[in-house]
This record gives structure tokens, sequence and C-alpha cells, in this order.
């Protein structure tokens, strides 16, 4: 039996190490000491911390459904739940989520613009964006784009929208005609196809407990930051154990120092040249509000969206209170955190915080070639990689999990 290094124990390591061990000698390396990556949670005062966003599954994906559910009992296990998002405007007005489809809750002079709009765009429907920017209004409009789109995003990305590249977009977002955004505002019609419009949340301990069990039965080795990843004729070398396979699910930036005897020289400065944004994710305790997410367009404050995992499931909450996660891109200190919760709706009153310093991969035109690249020339070698940040693409849970299946059939077809 060959033997197999996964390097990382998030939702991608996991799921390759459930998808090989059948086959395999699977060993798993994790720095931290508790499996799950970005998916990771903790308790706090009683209750549930996602470190990093807050991670729902749902996927359109039927070879990705019928993996998961193998794995974990839909009724008694998980809860199924409606989307309830809200965009809170700067003056105050909350316009239900997503924005485009409730345009008749704005003001009748700011409803005649965004028509305006809508009526040139039906006009000008063969004009074919080149950035994220020429996206936003030339499919939801100039006047939404200003009130809403481009300020909101601005605080996601801290950069101009038109330097954004369109790749990551795919099953990101709504995509909606113009007909359609007009006929949903003249029925009221909620919207029902946009990303994560249902979804399925744990019961007790939120993605947690999906990584707590895709980890049982596996051999992982935990406080194992690997530093060197070796060839020597045809095996790889890790702290001087032989494997016949590695698998990375780290972050791609790190592969020119970590591996020995494979020359990837020539990408090395494409590679270092690669963005991304972090996350600050504050932990409060907010107001009780009906709401999952929040969206922030508002200037008077820095945090892009506000996650009441506290209305996922009665768990996440300690007994006769509200939580929820604020987030900031990259690094924010306590001090300008606290500054910050002043001026954020439902009153926020710290509990905690973590900065995660990758967070958001960002492309560029040339990277998923690059990328591309870089897998089939090491491929040759028996070496893989896959995960958001080896991959660099900003996958959801179940893309995740899509990916890592598509790494085990390239595996198979080379072995």
């Amino acid at each position: 039996m060959k033997r197999v290094a996964i390097i990382g124990a998030g939702i991608s390591g996991l799921s390759l190490g459930q998808m090989l061990k059948d086959k395999y000698e699977v060993t798993i390396y994790e720095k931290e000491n508790t499996p799950g990556g970005l998916i990771r949670c903790q308790r706090i005062e009683g209750s549930l911390f996602h470190i990093c966003g807050g991670h729902v599954f749902n996927s359109k994906n039927q070879d990705v459904l019928k993996w998961f559910w193998n794995h974990f009992n839909q009724d008694t296990d998980f809860q199924l739940a409606d989307r309830n998002a809200v965009v809170f405007m700067h003056d105050g007005k909350r316009i239900p989520y997503p924005i485009e489809n409730h345009s008749y809750l704005f003001d009748q002079d700011v409803l005649k613009s965004i028509i305006d709009d809508w009526v040139y765009l039906a006009q000008h429907q063969d004009v074919k964006p080149e950035n994220f920017e020429e996206f936003l209004k030339g499919r939801f409009g100039n006047t939404l784009y200003q009130l809403y789109f481009k300020p909101y995003n601005q605080k996601v990305w801290r950069r101009d929208l038109s330097s954004v590249p369109l790749s990551w977009l795919e099953g990101k977002l709504p995509m909606p005609t113009v007909s359609e955004m007009i006929y949903n505002n003249i029925h009221h019609v909620e919207e029902k196809q946009f990303v994560h419009s249902r979804f399925y949340y744990e019961k007790k301990d939120g993605s947690q407990f999906i990584a707590n069990r895709l980890a049982e039965g596996l051999n992982i080795l935990y406080g194992r930051d690997v530093k060197i990843i070796s060839k020597k004729d045809s095996l790889w070398y890790i702290d001087n154990t032989e494997y016949d396979i590695v698998v990375y699910c780290g972050n791609i930036k790190d592969l020119p120092t970590l591996l020995e005897g494979v020359d990837i020289s020539s990408y090395t400065s494409e590679i270092g040249n690669l963005e991304y944004h972090g996350t600050t994710s504050v932990f409060c305790e907010i107001d009780a509000n009906p709401y999952s997410w929040i969206y922030q367009p508002s200037p008077s404050h820095e945090s892009h969206r506000i996650i009441c995992t506290g209305n996922f499931a009665p768990s996440n909450n300690s007994e006769g209170k509200m939580t929820g996660t604020i987030e900031f891109t990259d690094y924010i200190s306590e001090d300008e955190i606290m500054d910050n919760l002043k001026r954020i709706p439902l009153h926020p009153r710290y509990i905690t915080h973590h900065y995660n310093q990758c967070t958001y991969p960002i492309q560029d035109k040339n990277t998923r070639t690059m990328i591309q690249n870089i897998k089939s020339d090491l491929a040759k070698d028996n070496f893989y990689f896959t995960g958001r940040f080896a991959d660099w693409e900003y996958y959801n849970m179940d893309v995740a999990i899509a990916a890592s299946m598509n790494t085990v059939n390239s595996i198979e077809h080379n072995n």
C-alpha cells in the first residue's frame, strides 16, 4: 500500500484523508492542535466563535452532496435554514438582500434613478465587462453601484475595483438580468438562487463539528509545522519519513522554501507576487435580531459585514445572549476595534477577536494558468496540492470538497 502525506487538516486535507484512506496509508500533518483550518470554532464564555467567517454547508454538486451525507446524518446532525440577509444602509434603512430585488424600498428619487440605469443597461447588453467594477455597473447600474456595491466591496477588497479580475466571481453572486430584476421588484419576489439561499448548519459546535467528524479514523499528527518536504529518487521525505505521494493543502506562497529536490524556481517570482487579504474576526454579543448576514456599506466604520452566527443554531449562544462575528478586512488593532464598535449597529459588546493573515486570495488574469502549470509539473513527481490558498481560489466548503475529489482523481490516474 502506497504511503500518502497530506499537509494541513483543514476541510481540504480532511476530505482528502477520508477519500484516500481505504486505498493508501495516509498521514496528515497539522500545525495546530485541532483540525479544521479556516472552519475552526472555539467556545468562548459558552458561545460559539467561528474564528474566520461563518461557515455553512450547501451545494449544487451532486457528487459532493452524496459524499458529504455519507459522513453525516442530515436529520440528526444538521438543521436546514433559510438565509435572511440584509443590507444596513448608511442612512439607517434596512434593505433585504439581494439589494437589487428590493429597490422598490428606496426613496422615490433613488428608485427613479435605478430604473433609468436599468433602461440604459437593457439597451446596451452587448457590452462585455473586463473587470469587477465594470461587471457591477453593467449588471446592476451606476446608482446601486454607488450606493452599495462600490462602498461595500471597497471595504472587502481595499483596492480600486477596476483592478479586481472577474475570475473569482463564479458562483459567488446572483447574476440577474434586467428583466428579472424588474419582475422581482414588481412582484416582490424573494430570490432563491443566490449563494447559500438555504443552508445546512450543524446543530452543535458549528463547522468544528464537521472537522471533528472528518478527522475520525485518520492518522493526524498535530502540532507538526512542516518546514521541509524533500524528494530523493522516487520518494518524498518529511521529518525522515518516506512517502510515495504528497498532497499539500497549505499556502502556495510557502512552496518555494518548503520543497527540496524539485525545481520550481521558474515560478518563484509569480508565486511571490500573489496578493491576498486577511480578516480580523471580532466576536461580540449583539442585540437580538432575525438576520443571518448583515452587509454594511456605510463609510462611518470599517467593518463590511456582521455574521449573526447566534441565529444559526440555539446552541451557539450561552443562555440569554445573542452573539455574532463582526468582520474587518486585514489587521485591525484592539483599540481600533473598540473605536469602530461604537459606530456599528446592534450595539456590539466585545468578547474576543482573532486575526487570520490569509483569508481572501486575490487573482489576476494569469493566476489560474500559473497554478495549473505548477500542478502539471509537480504531478509528474507525485506531488499534488489543493485548498483555498494552495489553488489560490476563494473556495467555499463544498467547492473545496469538489477540488479534493478532483485531486483524488489525478492521484489515481497517475498511480
